[in-house]
């Protein structure tokens, strides 16, 4: 029987080629690379500009069925796809976002794609990685420090301390501090108020970040950011506290995307990485932009299903950067059929065809919203497992078959670049295809409408269920000009609805829609749906309790 390796021990046994030498495999000398040791580098944001009369190559978007507990695979599969296109001798860069540190000790326990079809040195990508997430978080935290110590000094703007709108954040899932009282105990030590922390990925400079085409352009969207509300109701921004250029300062590095390689030496930017269910889940245009002047075919990701993710790639990543995928691989497993079929979890080695069919629906609305809300040409990767029978796989084949939608069945996981070669070929030939960009709603769309159609059209819901609160957020939001903002979409990512055990393709479900906020700076509003918290929780056993380091500073129980 032969032994099943884990992730990091795969990851361990592979050796790296020297990062100059993936940086010559796009072009790049040395004096373009910025080295943080052997096998990570930063490439400048300038480099975007003088590339500007370089045509760009083929954009592949990577997304996924309603993820459940049994796994799907989305990065795992973006690895192969890229892996595979590099073994047909194509030019291909794989874009990615970072790791948290929250779901790497939380549940994930790492990442950076698994078996065969990983990015590395994966250790320091699923860790600190070059110090991005900490530089965003201290920015972060110097805005927050510089609001109260404005109040504290006079509060010559007239801030109203229960109209703060910018808490803190951390990289880690931390529930004590989703709701805190700080500024306490005597005059000097601020202003007593009810404050509260974010986990990193979740603050708006991690999207500003991902959402910035320059430096300059970073400068201008961090000057927007609004913390708060003066008491007669006039947004209060970084501007007006003098934060901007010293919050830019601490990101003059962030900002420039990050190059490594997949085992099978792919170049591989990795950058950025903003909550799919909380922000929009997607990693940095720079990356991304800069992928498609050094590669024929980039491949990219967006978090969770593609009513999450795919949606807030396409309709605020493709509509605030100019982007338009080529093609669309929709990743699938049988595990997750099954469970939307009403499978548990501990029955999904046996074979249940009923299940599967069960569970189509779930698979067959993600199509229907990519091809026909979208626009755009899709292909379904089925990610194997060594239990899937092949009875399982023909009644997936057969139904998209049905609707004229190609198959492949991506072995990535086992086999690597080979396991995806087929994929690959089809991915190529879809690309070529022409297709044009629709969007779920259009700018000019009031709040609600933009809600209302995302909810109706993208999750096939029945209508939306605004409190009075919500009601009066969205008026003033458009009394203040935000009304042609694209908005972000905060639910669980586990239904198209905002309840979690709503599992397949619901219908006729209402979205409770429990806040409605603007990130200015970033340039969208967030609607905050059902229960989504922005600060996760560790879970009753954290993956934190199976991550050992060896005296000799080995790591283990990363996957």
């Amino acid at each position: 029987m032969t032994e099943i390796l884990s992730d990091i021990d795969i990851a361990k046994a592979n050796t790296m080629h020297p990062i100059k030498t993936i940086g010559e495999k796009i072009g790049l000398t040395e004096d373009q690379l910025e080295f943080y040791g052997k096998y990570k580098a930063k490439l400048s944001a300038l480099e975007l500009e003088k590339l500007q009369n370089q045509p760009d190559g083929k954009l592949i978007l990577v997304t996924a069925i309603t993820p459940t507990p049994a796994g799907e695979g989305k990065t795992t599969t973006s690895v192969g796809l890229a892996d595979g296109l590099n073994r047909l001798n194509e030019k291909v860069v794989l874009a990615l976002r970072e790791p948290s540190l929250g779901p790497v000790f939380g549940v994930k326990g790492g990442a950076a794609g698994g078996g065969y079809a990983q990015v590395v040195p994966m250790e320091d990508i699923n860790l600190h990685f070059t110090g991005d997430f900490h530089a965003i978080g201290v920015a972060h935290n110097l805005l927050s420090a510089m609001l109260d110590n404005h109040i504290h000094h006079g509060n010559e703007l007239g801030i109203d301390s229960r109209r703060i709108t910018w808490k803190r954040v951390v990289d880690m899932n931390d529930r004590q501090l989703r709701y805190i009282v700080d500024g306490l105990n005597g005059k000097i030590n601020g202003v007593p108020r009810e404050d509260g922390f974010d986990i990193t990925v979740a603050s708006e400079i991690m999207a500003i970040l991902c959402l910035a085409n320059s430096l300059a352009d970073l400068k201008q969207k961090l000057s927007q950011i609004i913390v708060g509300y003066t008491y007669d109701g006039r947004p209060v921004t970084a501007k007006d506290l003098k934060a901007a250029d010293a919050m830019a300062v601490l990101l003059k590095d962030a900002i420039n995307p990050n190059l490594v390689q997949t085992l099978e030496h792919t170049p591989a930017l990795v950058h950025g990485g903003p909550f799919a269910n909380i922000a929009h889940g997607c990693n940095s245009i720079l990356a991304t932009k800069l992928a498609l002047k050094y590669a024929d075919y980039t491949v990219t990701e967006a978090g969770f299903g593609a009513d999450l993710g795919a949606e807030k790639f396409l309709d605020i990543k493709c509509r605030l950067g100019g982007l338009k995928p080529d093609a669309v691989v929709l990743v699938a497993t049988i595990r997750a059929l099954k469970m939307h079929g009403g499978v548990n979890k501990k029955e999904l080695g046996t074979e249940n065809v009923e299940a599967v069919l069960n569970g189509l629906p779930n698979l067959e609305k993600h199509l229907d919203n990519l091809q026909n809300v979208y626009g755009l040409p899709v292909v379904v990767a089925i990610n194997k497992f060594p239990t899937d029978t092949e009875a399982e796989l023909a009644a997936v084949q057969s139904a998209c078959e049905a609707r004229g939608v190609e198959v492949s069945l991506s072995e990535v996981w086992e086999k690597g670049g080979q396991g995806g070669v087929d994929l690959a070929k089809k991915v190529m030939a879809l690309a070529d295809q022409s297709s044009e960009l629709s969007y779920a709603y259009d700018l000019t769309d009031s709040i609600e409408t933009k809600i209302e159609k995302v909810v109706t059209k993208v999750y096939g819901g029945q209508g939306i269920k605004l409190t009075p609160k919500v009601k009066r957020e969205i008026r003033e939001l458009e009394a203040l000009g935000f009304g042609d903002l694209p908005i972000c979409m905060a639910k669980t990512q586990y239904s198209f609805s905002d309840d979690a055990s709503l599992l397949g393709a619901p219908s006729g479900f209402d979205v409770s829609i429990q806040q409605v906020k603007v990130s200015a700076g970033a340039g969208f509003i967030v609607i905050l749906t059902g229960a989504v918290m922005t600060m996760p929780g560790l879970p009753k056993v954290p993956a934190a309790e199976r991550i050992t380091i060896s005296d000799d500073g080995q790591i283990d129980g990363l996957f």
